[in-house]
């Protein structure tokens, strides 16, 4: 998940690369190599949801112990997300870049190679520190790019590696694991990392780090009006999704779709894709509005899976409209949480990033928990009573939070 502690104001012009004023357009070649660190870091994250049965027989261990590949990964971000944010704040923000990027390398290569479940469970722990290192500065680095009149697009670009992760790179890394074998789809991500990494250096620009006076004060944060409701919001919707997507394979596999979970993700992540455009359109006039949509598309395709998953192609329906509710949900949070943070956001997005995490690893625990108790069938079930809370919290934080008119976006 992305969001970006990485605050400094940005209302007059940030200098060039090379000392100028900021370009009053977007630099597109910079903004796309963040997308493609954002593409790695969400799709490092999900993969093993579409290799889970292949996974689990090499490594000797169940479908929810390895599961927990997942829920791992989430737990090294939650746990180090805020800690490495404050060690690392005064770095200039390429150098973190590369290093961040470097880690996700190290670690997808030892998961590739990786026999043994233990080392397997520590490479992509590794990964999770490296995204809590990655999803400090991402969108903070993308706004720092743009001129202020176009920073909600810029962060609109560089978060678009989330949905294309889910639309093209689960499903992709998916066949490419039927026919070649699931390390070869870690090993192709190695590959893809090391690619990034020389366009990093070639096309990205720096940018200063914080000073000291600009740390995170995370517990006042807290009592500033709304940022609580959007930390709520996250928590609960984020775990939902997840008890879900985290066992996707091993839910399709138990309706007999199993030879089918690379289409269904390809369905989920195309409606995906159409969702974060839909939100960089409207974002700013009807975050409230998108955000309740959101809730409730997902509420409807899990009230689907629940009583008609019989029918394929409902299932298929249910995929359209989970992505089309989903798809948009980091970019409308994280902007919630810093309108509602205001000058303290870059604590509010920090704690944004370790609850999104500590919810990812929480759902692949429950994931895991309920299918071995009650099986796949209880998952539907599960987001959508998740969901309940959630779009009541939406409904009634219309003063601050999800309020019915924005009054400033990203400072």
């Amino acid at each position: 998940m992305s969001t970006a502690p990485d605050t400094t104001d940005t209302s007059s012009a940030e200098p060039g690369p090379r000392g100028g004023p900021a370009q009053q357009k977007l630099p597109l070649l910079a903004l796309l190599a963040l997308a493609t660190a954002v593409f790695i870091t969400s799709l490092t994250e999900t993969l093993p949801a579409g290799l889970l049965p292949a996974m689990s027989a090499d490594l000797g261990v169940g479908e929810s112990a390895t599961g927990q590949t997942v829920t791992v990964y989430a737990i090294g971000t939650a746990l180090t997300a805020i800690p490495l944010t404050a060690a690392t704040a005064a770095w200039r923000r390429k150098r973190l870049l590369l290093a961040a990027m470097g880690g996700f390398a190290l670690a997808n290569t030892v998961t590739a190679l990786s026999s043994v479940y233990e080392l397997t469970m520590a490479a992509r722990f590794l990964a999770g520190v490296a995204a809590g290192l990655a999803w400090a500065l991402l969108a903070g680095y993308a706004r720092r790019m743009a001129p202020v009149h176009l920073q909600g697009k810029a962060i609109a670009v560089a978060m678009a590696g989330i949905p294309v992760a889910l639309s093209l790179g689960v499903p992709a890394g998916t066949f490419l694991g039927d026919a070649l074998g699931w390390r070869v789809a870690f090993l192709a991500m190695t590959v893809l990392t090391v690619l990034l990494l020389l366009w990093i250096v070639a096309a990205v620009p720096d940018f200063p780090g914080q000073g000291r006076g600009d740390r995170p004060r995370m517990l006042r944060t807290l009592r500033i009006p709304g940022v609580s409701p959007v930390l709520f919001v996250t928590l609960v919707f984020v775990l939902a999704h997840t008890v879900l997507y985290a066992y996707i394979a091993a839910y399709l596999d138990d309706l007999g779709l199993g030879g089918s979970t690379g289409l269904v993700l390809l369905a989920f992540g195309a409606a995906s894709l159409a969702s974060i455009w839909i939100t960089g359109v409207l974002i700013h006039d009807r975050l409230r509005g998108l955000t309740v949509a959101g809730a409730l598309l997902v509420a409807v395709a899990a009230a689907l899976l629940a009583v008609a998953s019989d029918t394929t192609a409902l299932v298929y329906v249910a995929a359209v409209l989970w992505g089309l509710g989903w798809g948009g949900i980091p970019t409308l949070l994280q902007t919630a949480v810093g309108d509602a943070g205001g000058e303290s956001a870059d604590a509010a997005q920090a704690m944004l990033v370790t609850l999104w995490n500590a919810a990812m690893a929480a759902g692949g625990l429950v994931g895991g928990l309920l299918l071995d108790t009650f099986g796949s069938t209880s998952f539907p079930w599960t987001v959508l009573l998740l969901l309940l809370p959630v779009i009541a919290v939406v409904l009634y934080a219309r003063g601050a939070g999800f309020p019915a008119r924005r009054v400033s976006g990203y400072r």
